[in-house]
């Protein structure tokens, strides 16, 4: 073999603690992060299948690799449905340079109504475009404009029994309620200094990570029923030796205070006990540097972390075991359909039930392959 393509092991360049009553191990890139280990259940043994960025994204959020299933969050709605009456049940924030590999397709319905879709909240200006009412037309004129179209749709959906006019109907509905509320959850201005500082926000007004998390927790506060926030720029496979040791600090301190902000945030409010708080990515990374000189590392499905807050997770605990490479779990992997069964359950849905017939066949988040509850990581 030609040892030219050999890889070769790329020690940690970064050191590593022991922190909180549980000694749970935590990097040196992560200071906020490990003052409440206590209150994660820390999993280092997730499996998944696919190992190109947005398939991978599409499994992680939908069960499957393939287009045109459910999102995690499009189940929820479509199982529980919302508390809030002036904001939509599933809602989604992004911070980065970009939008996630895959796009709106991982937070989409799938067969489901498309009224259960996520709904992206933008960062500037309307947080939905064209949610502000035109010049010149009074509230009195616009809500005459919504009923008529309302009128007109409801007559059409009697005549052909699409469910989908139904969705557009409740569509146009929540877009006249949210004029109000969705400017009113993004000013984040009469939020105390205390609570900014927690979150490490510099300007209230600027799009970041931070400013998404806190509105995250004003989102749960206002009954919304899943919220998902996506973050990019993570892909640091290398090339250049200060690639990952420029960019990984930077994106850890873009994540880092405003992660545990959320949960200790929520944690003082009582909202954490009924809140289920996930963190992580769609795969992990190898413990080979990918070509000699680098310090860069592949993708990698067979071990990775993840972890959970809130919402009946055992606090401070670390579960699994890899063997000494970090390479494949040795002791209790823990598969994403494992994972969706888990928060599933935890949300009061049964994931073998929860399920939707198209074209003949019953779809479900977790697929058909045997999915279990891991109850281990639970209270």
């Amino acid at each position: 073999m030609d040892s030219s393509h050999r890889s070769e092991l790329l020690g940690p360049m970064v050191g590593f603690k022991q922190y909180g009553q549980s000694g749970a191990w935590v990097s040196d890139y992560l200071p906020h992060l490990s003052r409440i280990v206590d209150e994660l259940a820390t999993v280092r043994t997730c499996k998944t299948q696919l190992f190109n960025h947005a398939p991978a994204k599409l499994f992680m959020n939908t069960g499957s690799g393939l287009f045109g299933r459910p999102s995690m969050g499009a189940w929820v709605t479509y199982g529980l449905g919302s508390e809030c009456d002036d904001l939509p049940g599933f809602v989604v924030l992004q911070s980065g340079p970009r939008g996630p590999r895959g796009g709106a397709v991982l937070w989409g319905s799938g067969m489901l109504p498309t009224t259960y879709q996520g709904v992206p909240l933008r960062n500037q200006g309307d947080p939905i475009v064209n949610l502000s009412t035109p010049s010149g037309v009074s509230p009195e004129r616009q809500r005459k404009v919504v009923d008529a179209v309302r009128e007109l749709n409801l007559k059409r959906m009697v005549e052909t029994g699409d469910d989908e006019i139904s969705t557009r109907i409740n569509a146009y509905e929540m877009a006249y309620r949210m004029q109000t509320s969705a400017p009113e959850l993004m000013d984040i201005s009469g939020e105390g200094q205390a609570t900014l500082d927690l979150y490490g926000i510099q300007d209230p007004k600027a799009p970041s990570y931070a400013r998404n998390c806190l509105l995250a927790r004003r989102l749960v506060e206002r009954g919304v029923r899943f919220v998902q926030l996506y973050d990019t720029n993570w892909d640091h496979h290398g090339g250049a030796t200060e690639n990952l040791q420029k960019h990984m600090p930077e994106k850890c301190r873009d994540i880092d205070q405003a992660s545990a902000a959320l949960v200790m945030d929520l944690k003082q409010r009582g909202l954490l006990e009924d809140t289920v708080v996930i963190w992580g990515g769609e795969f992990g990374r190898t413990p080979m540097g990918e070509v000699r000189e680098s310090t860069g590392r592949n993708h990698h499905i067979d071990a990775f972390t993840m972890w959970f807050a809130g919402g009946g997770f055992r606090g401070g605990l670390t579960y699994g075991e890899t063997d000494e490479f970090g390479f494949g779990a040795v002791e209790n992997p823990v598969h994403v359909h494992d994972l969706h069964a888990t928060i599933l359950h935890q949300l009061g849905l049964d994931h073998e039930k929860l399920s939707v017939r198209s074209q003949g066949l019953d779809f479900r988040l977790t697929g058909v392959d045997p999915a279990r509850v891991v109850r281990d990581l639970l209270v």
